[in-house]
């Protein structure tokens, strides 16, 4: 792979450190050449580490041509651009040379010129418009990746990679008290420094730390800040501390050669900018072990968790930094402990080593997507956005599954509430019935998923299964593979209905994968022979549950003390329920007084479920506890109910899918085939809707809570189901060419 990277060249701070560690990384596995459009320090560092290091310092558009001919005369296959230039350069070269261009995005380009009016009329303009021309972009933080998102880049075509440096390098030693002699720093012994290191620029909000070390000097006024840096801003940095009496307490020392000799020379690490994405001044300063305090901005809370690995405060609020900052003057032992706990996070998750593993997966991936002509990835299609927590659940597994296969492939969701699926799971979304927008998606995609459920039937609408087999009809047209994935079968009650599923599957389906046996029956039923048909399982069965902290405090607010112990109950309202309903009332009494179970009423779709449940549970004895959730409830947090529950009475499919993936005994009331294959499949307790009475109610409850103390065949039927459910994922790997 050969990839040139552009830069103006006259970058400094963590710009100048990104671009030299990663190309000093990459360049030992792949071949890349950096190009800078003015000679200086900047291109001279670059080219003592080793970095193959070109300088066009002439007119731009004279430069541009001959950075052209280098890309065609040498082969190189990806462009990188850093910076307004950079990016300036890229935009224009990919028009002349048709290759693709990424953009790494170190800040937020709206506020590079903050202060200087004429610099964000040029270059800033510039910039803005470069940027809109590329197509891929690399945010160095998610919270950039996320800005990004929110301007209109597009979701798939972004990607998120934090700065890392080599943990593992020899820090030298400092002479301490010979840099402060030399910077000019007035410091005693007993003193507690504070250092920033930061260009002295507005966006920075150095002001809000000279503030903040003052107030801390109220209490401990051996405290000292010194400031690396250069800008803007000295003049008023200076009149502020004189203002605050700190006059002798800040030093202001410019730019320094040797960063380790600043930071062995400090004993707190402190960044106050108003925004940021992943400054090096924080990974710098845990590779010195430094304690650091910051402001809650860009990525740094993913690897600064409050308390535990640093101190973190809201932009501007002084007080809260300069309470923090006397906190660890005034203990070196929690200094350390800080200090060592921040070292320890970040070597671990952002070193350069990491850093370029990720970067050089982006290429690929983009090299991959331009030598499909863009169409790569996976659209998938089902029951979503309706409030149904069964069906979320099979999205939610579905696009983890899909992103186990290729974390960096693009993922496209058709909803009912684009909304909610964009940012539940950070994927691009269309409305199900935007028609225009969902065959354009078909056109991008490699793949097409039919995601889940039962799909194909017609007893809740016929205009439902035309939908489905419309979608499998279009995608295939569209040049997709297409899969059915861990999906149900029927029912479908009508002939033309059989007619219709059978030629649709036969022409245009690659392969089907089926949640269980009765599916692969019904198939045969149809005559369908032609996909690849895969007995699996349901992919809800791979999720994990919410944490317990979640579960608790959802169950407290509906009356329910933790330790508890709870029976569950997932009902819906279906033709034949109100003549049960007295019944199910029964058994909530009888499981509360014969076993000891408060009865918890649970919505696995709270759009129908919810007023079945809130009117069960005000029908209760008045002695009985009366506790029924409201939704709508997100799978994690569906799933970690189910796993508080000693047994739990479901009409839902997905309420026993729920259950029976967490261990948890069940007593299914089919209404449907589907919901008794389940149960055939893991052993469960079943009876039919319409063969409903107290008794029978009472009688598998009892079996079920004796199933609890006894769960090994349980746990067996259900660790037989996820191993078949790998089978969907291993089948779509498979059609993707990205086997597993």
């Amino acid at each position: 792979m050969k990839v040139i990277h552009l830069i103006s060249g006259g970058d400094t701070g963590g710009a100048k450190t990104h671009v030299h560690s990663l190309l000093n990384g990459l360049s030992r596995e792949l071949e890349v050449a950096l190009v800078c459009f003015r000679d200086g320090p900047f291109a001279e560092e670059a080219r003592q580490l080793g970095i193959r290091t070109l300088v066009f310092p002439g007119r731009f558009f004279a430069a541009l041509g001959e950075v052209e001919a280098l890309i065609r005369s040498e082969g190189f296959e990806l462009i990188h651009s850093h910076g307004s230039r950079g990016n300036l350069a890229g935009a224009l070269l990919a028009r002349r040379t048709r290759l693709p261009v990424v953009s790494t995005v170190h800040s937020d380009w709206k506020l590079d010129y903050l202060g200087r009016p004429l610099a964000a009329m040029s270059y800033g303009v510039l910039n803005a418009w470069a940027l809109r021309q590329i197509k891929y972009h690399i945010g160095v933080s998610d919270a950039m990746r996320a800005l990004l998102i929110e301007r209109g880049f597009r979701r798939n075509d972004t990607f998120a990679i934090y700065n890392g440096i080599d943990f593992t390098r020899a820090i030298p030693g400092t002479d301490r008290a010979a840099f402060y002699k030399r910077v000019g720093a007035r410091v005693s012994p007993g003193d507690v420094v504070v250092g920033a290191a930061a260009r002295l620029d507005p966006v920075k909000d150095l002001a809000t730390l000279v503030r903040a070390v003052a107030k801390a000097r109220e209490s401990r006024p051996g405290i000292r800040l010194i400031i690396a840096g250069e800008g803007p801003e000295r003049p008023r940095l200076t009149e502020l501390a004189a203002e605050l009496g700190m006059a002798d307490s800040l030093t202001l020392c410019g730019w320094l050669d040797d960063m380790d000799e600043f930071y062995g020379s400090v004993d707190v690490n402190a960044l106050t900018s108003i925004s940021e994405t992943f400054p090096y001044a924080i990974t710098e300063g845990a590779a010195h072990r430094l304690p650091t305090v910051s402001t809650r901005v860009g990525g740094i809370p993913k690897l600064i968790t409050d308390g535990e690995t640093g101190f973190l405060a809201e932009p501007g609020d002084f007080e809260t930094l300069g309470a923090r900052i006397a906190e660890l003057a005034a203990s070196g032992e929690r200094r350390r402990a800080l200090g060592e706990a921040l070292f320890e996070r970040a070597s671990r998750e952002y070193s350069i080593d990491v850093t370029c593993r990720e970067q050089v997966a982006v290429y690929e991936q983009i090299l991959e997507r331009e030598a499909r002509s863009g169409k790569a990835g996976v659209l998938i299609c089902g029951a979503y956005g309706m409030g149904n927590a069964g069906d979320e659940a099979i999205l939610d597994a579905l696009v983890a599954e899909m992103r186990g296969i290729d974390p960096l492939m693009p993922v496209s969701v058709l909803s009912r509430d684009p909304r909610g699926a964009e940012a539940r799971l950070d994927v691009e979304t269309a409305h199900t019935f935007n028609i225009p927008r969902v065959l354009s998606l078909m056109r991008r995609r490699a793949l097409y998923i039919n995601g889940g459920g039962s799909l194909i039937q017609d007893v809740t609408s016929r205009r439902s299964l035309w939908y489905y087999l419309f979608t499998l009809r279009a995608a295939k047209a569209r040049g997709c593979r297409v899969m059915m994935y861990g999906c149900g079968i029927g029912p479908v009650t009508r002939e033309s209905g059989v007619e219709r599923t059978r030629r649709t599957l036969n022409e245009n389906v690659d392969v089907i994968t089926l949640r269980e046996p009765d599916s692969v029956a019904e198939l045969a039923r149809f005559g369908v022979t032609k996909p690849e048909i895969i007995l699996a399982a349901d992919p809800a069965l791979t999720l994990p549950p919410a944490p317990e902290s979640e579960v608790d405090a959802l169950l407290e607010r509906a009356g329910i003390a933790p330790g508890t112990r709870c029976a569950g109950f997932a009902l819906r309202p279906w033709p034949g329920f109100e003549e049960k309903r007295a019944a199910f009332l029964d058994c909530a009494e009888y499981v509360y007084r014969a076993l000891g179970l408060t009865p918890v009423f649970i919505p696995i779709n709270h759009k129908s479920d919810a007023a079945v449940g809130e009117a069960l549970a005000a029908e209760l004895p008045s002695d009985l506890p009366r506790a029924a959730l409201s939704g709508p409830l997100g799978s994690p947090l569906a799933i970690g109910v189910m796993k508080r529950m000693e047994i739990v009475v479901s009409m839902r499919l997905h309420g026993l899918i729920f259950a029976a993936g967490q261990g948890t005994p069940v007593v299914g009331v089919s209404y449907d085939p589907k919901v008794t294959a389940f149960l055939r499949c893991i052993d469960g307790e079943c009876a039919g809707l319409e063969d409903v009475t107290a008794d029978a109610l009472r009688a598998l409850c009892e079996r079920a809570a004796a199933r609890r103390a006894d769960g090994e065949a349980l746990e067996a039927s259900v660790a037989a189901l996820r191993a078949l459910e790998g089978r969907n994922t291993a089948a779509a790997a498979k059609l993707l060419g990205k086997e597993v």
